[in-house]
């Protein structure tokens, strides 16, 4: 065994975040004080559940017969509090690297979304970004950490610091693996020295936590493996206890999915769906708490992403198989046929629970889709072989339905006329803003249901559907889109000659704007509108590619005409008088930029202002 006496303490300086990070946490934090010391079980948890993975394969690891805990001392007379577990330690490189180099626990980013997040979520983000080491200094202004490496010619260290821009490492003569955390607690936090106070925080937070956790020679946690226990013994308080203790959440589950399977697999799953969606869906970092891999109730890996799709990524909770062997690595599990068999299982598991949710838990099933419901529509564009699965799952905005409720397209079908052969449906940035779209009126007049799809992620999806029961979806936005117009439609619009002559006008004045200006058949009370041509983009995807790539132009749209429109009857009589008339090629250039201010590309407002006033001016002479 390894000795060696201090040999003086060396100082260093934090990444110039250090400072910023820690008064974020310090002034955010404040109504969930008791995080730190969650935070700092969790990460003593982590620690012995690492060098129990080593000792698996490896029996010559320091004190390799020490039994795995951790043992919390406080002391209420002089205010100190520390714990201690004897797990897998650190060198010193490793002590700079993990509390000493605040960047590489992903710290700039987190920073970024403390400053966003409300407060309900902040919890998530200390927990999920592994920088929960510093919410200590909360409740202390000066932290020691002592520990030793599991390696038996390794050497003890001792680092210290009070935050405030450095800190400092010394070789100490540490005789025992692992780490000790200890400091004295602020007066505002003297209560977290009381044994009574520490013991409830533990049943709250950490009651589940697989290694016992002595408070003086008490221990205070459970250590079951809620997974192992038969369904009907689990209650409802345990099971959201454990949620929370593994997802680092506030709030209780949606809902849970218990599993027991034997077959070509055998493996038991507790599966949770959070009740909330994290601030920024789509970042991977945010899911970091997944799915914990066990392999008979040995812990293997936590966020095992190849047990889910990225569109399922949400859920959380623990997978325990035997059909693993207990050495297994992480480049294993990537390329295991096992693992692949549990994944296809526990997919098609979560989809048909979603599934039940939608047919006997409706509400429940509808928050879910709000929260999560962008990032399960990408499983279309990825998960073919439950396609049609995922498709039944879909929920969309509609003119049938009311605000804030959606149909599934199966719902939409049954609703439609027998001489229906379209799904039709309109993008946009809000429901608000689509139902003032122009295009619909035709739809509006002729009761024809329309998806209203305002999710960004609806136009990335959309191509990889097509069609649902046989009939296409199809954009209102579209030019060739197959209309009928009535008889009585027909007689109020221009006759042919007038409206051929109208358009040729509108042609020559505007010019390459367009790609072509026709008579419309789906205006009904607005004077004109810009549709998509043959070839074009959704006006949706269109709108994305210009904010990605601001020298994007876009494929030209087709301005439609409604002829039989007050205005465009009366510009129809000044081309009678005279075809080169200013103030009609003032109105044609004002219609065309209007329809483009509606749809969100007008490029001009000055010139669009200045026009209408100048139309105004001479309006009122």
């Amino acid at each position: 065994m390894a000795k060696k006496k201090s040999t003086g303490a060396q100082e260093y300086q934090f990444k110039a975040e250090m400072k910023q990070l820690l008064h974020l946490i310090v002034h955010s934090l404040y109504t969930h004080p008791e995080i730190f010391l969650r935070e700092l079980i969790s990460n003593a948890s982590d620690a012995l559940n690492k060098v129990r993975f080593r000792m698996l394969t490896d029996k010559e690891v320091l004190d390799a017969d020490a039994d795995l805990n951790i043992t919390i001392e406080v002391d209420k007379d002089k205010q100190t509090f520390s714990i201690e577990d004897t797990g897998i330690g650190m060198t010193k490189d490793e002590l700079m690297e993990r509390i000493g180099s605040v960047a590489s626990s992903g710290t700039l980013e987190f920073v970024e979304k403390l400053k966003t997040a409300n407060e309900t979520s902040v919890g998530d983000l200390i927990g999920r970004f592994g920088v929960g080491f510093y919410s200590v200094f909360m409740v202390t202004d000066e932290v020691t950490v002592e520990t030793r490496a599991a390696d038996k010619d390794s050497v003890g260290c001792r680092w210290k610091s009070s935050g405030e821009g450095t800190y400092t490492i010394e070789e100490i003569d540490r005789k025992t693996r692992g780490t000790k955390i200890s400091f004295a607690l602020k007066d505002d936090f003297k209560h977290y020295s009381e044994e009574y106070g520490v013991k409830n925080i533990i049943q709250k937070y950490s009651n589940f936590v697989d290694f016992p956790i002595f408070v003086g020679k008490e221990k205070i946690n459970t250590v079951t493996a809620l997974w192992q226990k038969p369904k009907d013994e689990q209650s409802e308080e345990e099971l959201t206890e454990f949620y929370k203790f593994i997802s680092n959440d506030f709030n209780p589950p949606l809902g849970h999915l218990y599993l027991n399977l034997e077959g070509v697999v055998s493996f038991k799953a507790l599966v949770f769906i959070p009740e909330t969606a994290p601030p920024q869906l789509f970042t991977r970092e945010v899911f970091e708490k997944s799915l914990h891999l066990y392999s008979n109730k040995v812990f293997i890996q936590s966020d095992c992403q190849e047990l889910l799709p990225d569109y399922l990524r949400f859920a959380t909770g623990v997978v325990d198989t035997a059909d693993l062997p207990l050495n297994v690595s992480r480049e294993v599990t990537q390329n295991s046929p096992v693992m692949t068999k549990i994944r296809n299982v526990l997919t098609s598991k979560i989809l048909g629970f979603l599934e039940d949710w939608s047919k006997n838990e409706p509400t429940k099933f509808e928050k879910f889709m709000k929260n999560f419901g962008p990032l399960f529509k990408t499983g279309l564009n990825s998960d073919f072989a439950n396609k049609d699965k995922i498709v039944e799952l879909l929920r969309f905005e509609s003119t049938r339905i009311e605000k804030d409720s959606v149909t599934s397209l199966k719902e939409y079908v049954a609703r439609m006329s027998e001489d229906q052969k379209e799904i039709y449906y309109l993008t946009g940035e809000s429901r608000q803003q689509l139902e003032r779209n122009p295009n619909l009126e035709y739809f509006k007049k002729h009761d024809l249901e329309v998806l209203l799809l305002s999710d960004p992620v609806d136009i990335f999806v959309l191509p990889s559907l097509q069609e649902y029961d046989k009939k296409p979806l199809t954009s209102i936005e579209k030019a060739d889109i197959d209309l009928k117009e009535s008889k009585d439609e027909k007689t109020e619009s221009l006759n042919e000659d007038l409206a051929k002559s109208l358009l040729s006008v509108f042609k020559e004045t505007l010019g390459d704007q367009v790609a072509d200006v026709i008579e419309s058949k789906r205006l009904v009370d607005s004077a004109a509108t810009l549709v998509v041509g043959k070839d074009g983009l959704d006006p949706q995807m269109e709108r994305m590619m210009k904010m990605m790539n601001q020298e994007y132009a876009g494929a030209k749209k087709i301005l439609e005409i409604n002829t039989a429109h007050p205005l465009i009857k009366n510009l129809s009589r000044l081309n009678m008088g005279s075809s080169t008339d200013p103030l009609l090629r003032s109105c044609i250039l004002q219609i065309y930029e209007g329809a483009a201010l509606v749809e969100g590309n007008l490029t001009s407002p000055t010139e669009f202002v200045s026009r209408m006033t100048e139309i105004m001016t001479t309006a009122t002479k």
